[in-house]
Parts: structure tokens; C-alpha cells; sequence
């Protein structure tokens, strides 16, 4: 399953939150004044991250699959906490648990009651998009970031598996992104919008544990 990067990405889970998303205002403001409006968004969701220990949401992700000419809705909830610990949880009639542990990542899919174990690392990210929201605390360090129609544009400076640009909606709330859409090498777009989103509320670390369920597959992934 790990072979098609595709079948992994949109089929398996087609993981996590993405959002369609147009501002209803665009930069309408001089090459100057424009390059401080996008230095501090960015320096906005940057100050966000630093004082961030944990968060979690909801999500909505629509996965638009060209070759297939088909999109599928997932829905589920993360939860994120510093620094390497990620759980997710797609339910509906694919449900599956991802759970992120430093450099290890499992994925679970109930109906086939079988685990996947693979290592965790910047590849991965296309594999599971709801998992960048634990790295855009670094985004000057991992993007090329510009302005599109409203949004912020983020290009990665270093491979991150099939993953192209990163579309950023930002919220004027405690959190500041609304949602984000990943393109990638497939001409494929996941839109991701984020709901109901808590802060520092002190999660419990029982939460990032995973047992492997009884009699469950267990697939080792070693690209």
C-alpha cells in the first residue's frame, strides 16, 4: 500500500484538513506597505507558535483527486503537543487513527484492522496534511512564502514528499490559520478548514498512546 504514493495519500485515509477557502478582501496596498502586511502575518503566526504547548480541533478535508475525477470528505478531530506527539482521528465509514511519536508514525485503519509503522519525518507530511500544523512554527525556515489572491502562498525550500504549495487562510482569532489547501505533483488539492480549536489546555499524554488492537496486520514501512 505504501508503494502508490497515490492510493497512500487520497485512498488509505487521505489525511487531514483542508479547506476551499477565498478571502473576502485582497492586498490592494503598494510594494511596501504590502511587504510588512505579509511580514507580519507571518511574524503573527510565529509569536502564536511560540506560545503554543498544545492544541487541538476539529477538521473537514475534501481530497479532490484528478486522475479519479472524484473528491472524498473526511471528517475527524487532532490533537497536537509539543514537541513531537500527534494524534489524529478520521471517523465516518473510513475510520483510522494516526498516531505520531517523536519519529515514528502508526496508522490504523479500522475496517482492515491493520496497522501501519513507518518512520516520521518531513516526507510524511503529504502522507498525513493535518500533521503540518505541528510545523508551520518554522515557516521562514521551511517556505518561500509570498501573497495570492488574500492568502499566504508557501512553497517548501526542501522536498516534502509530493507536497508542491500550502495555501494559508488566516483567522483573526486565537489560532490564526482558518484552513489550507496542499497542491501536489499529481495535480491533486486537499482543502482542510479547521474548526473549533483549543489552546494550552493541558493535554493528557494518554492520548498519544496506541495499542495495536487484537489479531490486527501489522505492515512495516521502509522506503
Amino acid at each position: 500500500m505504501f508503494k502508490d504514493h497515490r492510493k497512500l495519500n487520497y485512498d488509505i485515509i487521505s489525511l487531514l484538513i483542508s479547506g476551499v477557502f477565498l478571502m473576502s478582501f485582497t492586498f490592494c496596498l503598494n510594494k511596501t506597505s504590502y511587504a510588512l502586511s505579509l511580514n507580519d502575518e507571518v511574524a503573527r503566526i510565529q509569536k502564536t507558535y511560540e506560545n503554543i504547548i498544545d492544541m487541538s480541533g476539529n477538521f473537514v478535508q475534501k481530497s479532490h483527486i484528478k486522475d479519479l475525477k472524484r473528491t472524498d470528505t473526511y471528517k475527524g478531530q487532532f490533537f497536537i503537543k509539543k514537541p513531537e506527539k500527534v494524534k489524529v482521528i478520521y471517523k465516518g465509514e473510513n475510520p483510522a487513527e494516526i498516531t505520531v511519536n517523536k519519529d515514528i508514525v502508526l496508522i490504523y485503519q479500522k475496517n482492515e484492522n491493520q496497522v501501519i509503522k513507518g518512520k516520521f519525518d518531513s516526507n510524511t507530511y503529504g502522507q498525513t496534511p493535518v500533521i503540518l500544523l505541528s510545523g508551520l512554527g518554522k515557516m521562514e525556515e521551511e517556505f518561500n512564502i509570498s501573497e495570492k489572491n488574500g492568502l499566504l502562498l508557501l512553497k517548501p525550500k526542501k522536498s516534502m514528499g509530493a507536497i508542491v504549495s500550502i495555501e494559508l487562510k488566516l483567522s483573526d482569532k486565537e489560532f490564526p490559520i482558518q484552513s489550507f489547501t496542499i497542491y501536489d505533483t499529481y495535480s491533486n488539492r486537499t482543502d482542510i478548514t479547521l474548526s473549533d480549536m483549543k489552546i494550552n489546555k493541558n493535554i493528557d499524554d494518554k492520548i498519544f498512546n496506541f495499542t495495536s488492537p487484537k489479531n490486527a496486520t501489522i505492515l512495516e514501512h521502509n522506503p
